[in-house]
């Protein structure tokens, strides 16, 4: 949905927003999968004139025509006109993944241990990331968080030591909703809110220093930091460590 606001916003600023329908499909019941991003979201849709349409599933598109057919819970099909339309397609785990015997029934990813990042079958193996079963959303954040969990446990077990260390689900949803603003949804396992700045400013609403900080800091981070393992989720550039185990220093 993230297109769809810039959308709404360039509009706005071309002064042409009032002859624009916006109109928001999504197969789930919700903007957001926590609940306070979620009603922060419903309460711009509705300041912003944005149409949302809850368990519309898309299952076609009529390019010629210039339609798109969803369908909805009760199982019918509803076709609905578009001038442009932008589409975020399923997403899951490639075949050589899905079709081997680390995939779990349920979806097709690694089968890992939800803490631990370990198999749950073949103790050998480990897994982060998007090709991981881990039950929470797959972005930058959340790897940077999994990965000093998974190096800690590894390297304890090749040490002969307790893997313990475990991963609590964080991840991080940057929302830009305009130019200068970004609501940043930060949450863990359950749906349980984990911001960083709590105690500064309240991240489910729109924030300028937030948009700074998505367009400026993180890009900055992700190239000088993330990419070399040297950014370790809400801590920061600050490592986490478990008893016993340097991460940094290989048995």
């Amino acid at each position: 949905q993230k297109i769809m606001w810039l959308a709404d916003d360039w509009w706005r600023r071309e002064g042409v927003r009032e002859g624009v329908d916006v109109h928001y499909c999504t197969g789930t019941h919700n903007l957001f999968s926590v609940e306070k991003y979620s009603k922060a979201l419903e309460q711009m849709q509705r300041a912003r004139g944005v149409r949302v349409s809850y368990g519309h599933e898309l299952v076609a598109i009529d390019g010629p025509r210039k339609t798109a057919t969803f369908r909805v819970e009760d199982g019918s099909l509803v076709q609905l006109p578009y001038d442009m339309l932008h589409v975020t397609p399923h997403m899951g785990p490639p075949a050589f993944i899905r079709e081997s015997p680390l995939s779990d029934e349920e979806k097709g990813y690694v089968d890992v241990d939800q803490w631990t990042l370990r198999h749950r079958r073949y103790p050998n193996v480990w897994a982060l990331g998007d090709c991981s079963s881990l039950p929470t959303s797959k972005t930058a954040a959340a790897i940077t968080a999994q990965a000093p969990v998974l190096v800690h446990n590894l390297l304890a077990t090749m040490r002969g030591q307790p893997a313990n260390a475990h991963y609590d689900g964080y991840t991080s949803c940057p929302l830009i909703t305009k130019r200068g603003g970004v609501i940043l949804a930060e949450f863990k396992y359950g749906g349980e809110v984990k911001e960083t700045f709590p105690r500064i400013l309240d991240q489910g609403t729109e924030s300028r220093l937030l948009y700074y900080l998505k367009t400026i800091v993180f890009p900055w981070a992700y190239w000088n930091l993330m990419l070399v393992g040297r950014w370790y989720g809400p801590r920061g550039i600050f490592e986490p460590s478990w008893a016993g185990i340097d991460t940094w220093q290989h048995p």
